[in-house]
């Protein structure tokens, strides 16, 4: 089908752009470190876009994990993303989530406002400590010790989201640990005012809850069972609190590998595919016919209160699996 050259309008809201308000949010999260180009992850979020997902979101990883030979090599997160931008109209992009070891704030402020306008304001940013040493050997880049890339990512987001909201005509500054912005210009400012919505996500129990109630619009449990990640959330909350802030003013998400066939056969084919073992699946993530995972997610939201599910794909050549949870999945959960 054709697309429009831009997106829609920049002063178009969160709310008025989600395809499934007042029910849990479906999105797309794939990981195109597995092995996939530009074209299978613009196929799969052209059909994420044309089913009504709320957003088609990819991992920042530079290198395969597991068995995989990860051809035909990584895509990086948001030169991706920028070309996503420019060919689809309404569904929203992000990451789930950049490592700050990748992401210099400065910089990183810059290229994520410009995607952000050359998406007309859809886009949402995740962004993390990191955790996979391997990749930043392979690519020869720094990885500092835990405390090291907490300070770092403490410093990112204060930067980067303090260049955003700085008015027009004003200049930003920040000392910290790890980085000295002095009076910058803070430029181009982001479609979306005052900015872009930002992820933070993980399991760490004191300083990453902290970090959410001071920056985050949402926070982000990944693949982790009901009891963990209600933990989390609650000590998400109890952050909140301390800091004054209403904790239901933090949208909570979570993401699951997903599993779904209209049989058995098909379930298992899927499985299979993706090299992963169903009964796991079962326990851990989302998997087998619609009605089990229409169940499954009312679970999650009686459990947890979830609002959002990050769907994850990992055979992302199979588009049919993308439509069938969207026809059979998604129009229950309203």
């Amino acid at each position: 089908m054709a697309r429009p050259a831009l997106g829609p309008d920049p002063t178009a809201t969160l709310a008025a752009v989600s395809p499934q308000t007042g029910g849990m949010e479906l999105r797309i999260f794939t990981e195109p470190q597995q092995g996939g180009d530009y074209e299978d992850q613009l196929r799969l979020a052209r059909t994420a876009e044309d089913c009504g997902y709320g957003a088609f979101f990819r991992s920042d990883h530079y290198l395969s994990m597991g068995s995989g030979d990860g051809l035909p090599g990584p895509t990086d997160a948001w030169i991706t993303l920028a070309g996503l931008a420019r060919e689809t109209s309404r569904i929203r992009l992000g990451t789930l989530v950049s490592s700050v070891t990748f992401r210099h704030p400065g910089p990183t402020a810059i290229s994520v406002a410009q995607v952000d306008r050359m998406s007309g304001g859809r886009v949402e940013f995740g962004l993390g400590a990191g955790w996979f040493e391997s990749e930043h050997t392979a690519y020869g880049i720094p990885f500092p010790d835990v405390r090291g890339r907490f300070d770092a990512l403490e410093d990112a987001l204060a930067v980067i989201t303090g260049m955003w909201r700085t008015p027009e005509g004003q200049t930003f500054s920040h000392e910290g640990p790890t980085v000295t912005v002095t009076d910058s210009p803070a430029l181009p400012k982001p479609a979306q005012t005052p900015a872009p919505p930002v992820v933070i996500g993980g399991h760490g129990p004191k300083r990453t809850p902290r970090l959410a109630a001071r920056y985050a619009d949402e926070f982000n449990v990944a693949f982790s069972g009901m009891a963990e990640s209600a933990a989390q959330f609650g000590r998400v909350d109890q952050a909140c609190a301390d800091a004054g802030r209403d904790p239901g003013s933090l949208t909570r998400s979570v993401a699951l590998t997903a599993c779904v066939g209209k049989d058995e056969a098909e379930v298992a084919r899927r499985a299979d595919a993706i090299g992963r073992n169903l009964a796991d699946l079962r326990a851990d993530g989302l998997a087998g016919s619609p009605a089990e995972v229409v169940e499954r997610l009312g679970r999650w939201r009686e459990e947890t209160a979830v609002e959002r599910v990050y769907l994850q794909l990992l055979d992302q050549g199979d588009l049919a699996h993308a439509e069938l949870i969207a026809a059979e999945v998604m129009p229950q959960l309203g």
